[in-house]
Parts: C-alpha cells; sequence; structure tokens
C-alpha cells in the first residue's frame, strides 16, 4: 500500500506545478543574453562561434533576483570570472584524457568546497562544472585556447552589460526596500565540509573518466547529469531528482529528435534555442521534471549544433539517452553518499558544540 501510495504522489509530483516568486523578466533576460551571441555569429556566417560565446553568456543565470545594486554586479562579475576559469582550465587539461579526468575531479572538488563555504545559492557550482567538463572535451589545441576563450569572454561581458541596465532599470522601476537593507555581498560558512566536495570531486572523475573508457565522443554528458543530480537537498530530493531527470531526459529526447528531424537551418537552430531557454527559466524553478523536457534539446542544440552527429539525430540521441541515464544513476549514487557524510559530519559537528558549552559551564 505504501508503495502504491509513493508511486501515485510521484506521479502526482510531475504535473505539480510549484509557486515562484522569481520574476518573468529575469528568463526573458536570459534568454536574451544567450540568443544575441548567437545571432551575431550566425550574422557573420560562423554559428560555432556564437554557440560558445552563448555557453558564456551563462553567467546571467547567477544574476540575483533581489538585492542591492552592488551585490548583484559584485556577484555576476565573481561568477564570470569563475567560469572563464572553469572554461581555461578545461581547455589547458584536454591533451590527455586521463590527466583531464584527473585534473577535472580536482576542479570540481575546489568548486564544491567553495560554494560550501561561501554558501552561494542555486544554481550554485553546476555551471562551473559544467563548462569546465564541455571545454575538457575539446580537440586539444593550444593555439586555439586564446580565441576560444576571448569568445567565451565576449558573452560573460555581454551579460554582465546587460546584467547593468536590467539591475538599474528594475531598481529605478521598482526600489524595493528589501533590497537597501541587504548589505550582506559574501557570507562565509567556517563549518564548510571538506570532506563532501572530496566526495562530489572523486564521483566527477569517476563519471568522466567512465565515458573516456566507454569511448564516447562527448563524454561530458555524463559527469553534467550526475552533477545535476547531485544538487538535490536530501536523499529524497537526490532520488526524486534522478527519477525526474531520466523520465525527462527520455521526453526531451523524443523531443530533440524532432527538432533535429524537422529544423536544419542555422536561424531556425538559434530562434528554437532562445524560445527554449525562456521556457526553461521558467519552469525549472517550479517543476525540475517539466523543466528537464526542455533542457535537454535546449543542451543539445547549444553544444551539439555544431557537432557532425548533429546530422545523424538517431545515433545522436541514443548516445545521449545512454550517457545521461548513466550519469543520473551515478548522481543518485553519489547524493546517497553526500548524504550520509552529511549526518557524520552533522553529528560532529553537534558533538563539538556540546562539548564547548559544557567548557564554558566548567570555566
Amino acid at each position: 500500500m505504501d508503495v502504491k501510495n509513493t508511486i501515485c504522489k510521484e506521479l502526482n509530483n510531475l504535473f505539480f506545478l510549484k509557486q515562484s516568486g522569481r520574476k518573468w523578466h529575469l528568463a526573458l533576460l536570459a534568454s536574451i543574453c544567450i540568443g544575441i551571441p548567437l545571432l551575431i555569429g550566425l550574422y557573420f556566417g560562423n554559428i560555432k562561434y556564437g554557440l560558445l560565446a552563448s555557453q558564456g553568456s551563462m553567467v546571467i543565470l547567477y544574476l540575483p533576483s533581489f538585492g542591492n545594486f552592488t551585490k548583484n554586479m559584485m556577484t555576476i562579475l565573481i561568477c564570470s570570472l569563475g567560469l572563464m576559469t572553469s572554461f581555461v582550465f578545461g581547455l589547458l587539461f584536454s591533451f590527455n584524457p586521463y590527466v583531464s579526468c584527473i585534473a577535472f575531479g580536482l576542479f570540481a572538488c575546489t568548486i564544491h568546497w567553495i560554494h560550501l563555504y561561501y554558501k552561494t545559492p542555486p544554481p550554485g557550482n553546476f555551471f562551473f562544472i559544467l563548462v569546465a567538463s564541455v571545454a575538457s572535451c575539446f580537440p586539444y589545441n593550444l593555439s586555439e585556447i586564446p580565441l576560444k576563450t576571448g569568445l567565451f569572454a565576449l558573452g560573460t561581458i555581454l551579460s554582465c552589460l546587460l546584467a547593468v541596465g536590467y539591475t538599474v532599470l528594475l531598481s529605478i522601476k521598482e526600489k524595493s526596500p528589501t533590497a537597501k537593507q541587504d548589505k550582506s555581498i559574501i557570507k562565509k560558512n567556517k563549518y564548510a565540509d571538506f570532506m563532501e566536495a572530496i566526495i562530489v570531486g572523486v564521483f566527477m572523475f569517476l563519471t568522466m573518466l567512465i565515458g573516456h573508457l566507454l569511448q564516447f565522443k562527448n563524454p561530458y554528458w555524463i559527469p553534467i547529469s550526475c552533477a545535476a543530480v547531485m544538487q538535490g537537498s536530501s536523499l529524497y530530493h537526490i532520488w526524486q531528482r534522478s527519477f525526474h531527470r531520466i523520465l525527462g531526459t527520455f521526453i526531451g529526447l523524443g523531443f530533440s529528435w524532432i527538432l533535429l528531424k524537422t529544423i536544419d537551418v542555422p536561424f531556425a537552430i538559434c530562434f528554437a534555442i532562445i524560445i527554449l531557454q525562456f521556457i526553461v527559466e521558467i519552469l525549472v524553478v517550479r517543476q525540475y521534471a517539466i523543466a528537464v523536457i526542455f533542457i535537454t534539446p535546449m543542451t543539445i542544440l547549444l553544444t551539439e549544433a555544431a557537432n557532425p552527429l548533429a546530422q545523424n539525430p538517431n545515433m545522436l540521441i541514443h548516445l545521449r539517452f545512454i550517457e545521461i541515464s548513466i550519469g543520473s544513476i551515478l548522481g543518485a549514487i553519489g547524493g546517497w553518499v553526500i548524504y550520509k557524510e552529511k549526518i557524520r559530519y552533522l553529528a560532529i559537528r553537534g558533538i563539538q558544540k556540546i562539548a564547548i558549552g559544557v567548557n564554558k559551564k566548567i570555566k
């Protein structure tokens, strides 16, 4: 009976849209930031460069939906520097797949600890890991690193400029009193658990290694899916995200197959990415499973549109489903390990606090 109720509950959750205080024009801003580099690349006849710059434009997703001007600009600038560092780091170590796996694991460990230490809000460390994993799978060419980095940086600069304009206009229009009270720019957590960061690093290393051992052309889909699932805030949330991601991906891949079969004009691809980005930003805070249906084709178009494999939708969709399923399962396992570590860590912290309190009373 409990199993039946649980299944019914999860099926009902698939169609339940949560309330969100997020402003709809943030989704529109994200679509504009992603779309402008694509359209510029299309205008100059190089959609590949436009796609690369659009990946840098994803920094706009870190723009806070509330807070004062200083906090918002500091956040977007720091995240821009972090994303560019992630991108360059992935490129520099892409000369050898096994060296790249080790470097990527160490990077993921470091970036997750920074995420814990500064208590960064969603999307947290996800896009830093995404950018580093994608860059680490690029064909190694030392002479092209400055060009690729420059294109990526142009995308972040565009997002920063649009973020400035958006924040100024919003502050003039709304003049929110809560924004004036929010003076904290960086919040630190001195109890950041380094062991949790190590677990994330190990799983990122393993997922990328598995992708290379299985000789997938773009193995970054496995660590990206794993990282997305491990973002869950609890054990139940992690397993739920894993189920939602696999189910949403299955439907989303069918949608992707239809798009790849029907749109082959560059402008149509750019337009589809812009529309899908807007839909994703509206849905991702309301219902993750439904959002994944649109995240999948959007991500495939953004990362694979310039890939010759995109001309063979059947093969592309088959590979993506295998990679995303492997990553989601490993993410659920990794989330379980992190959950167990959190219980241990919180227990140790509790004992330490009790011991400190007892010592103070004795003194």
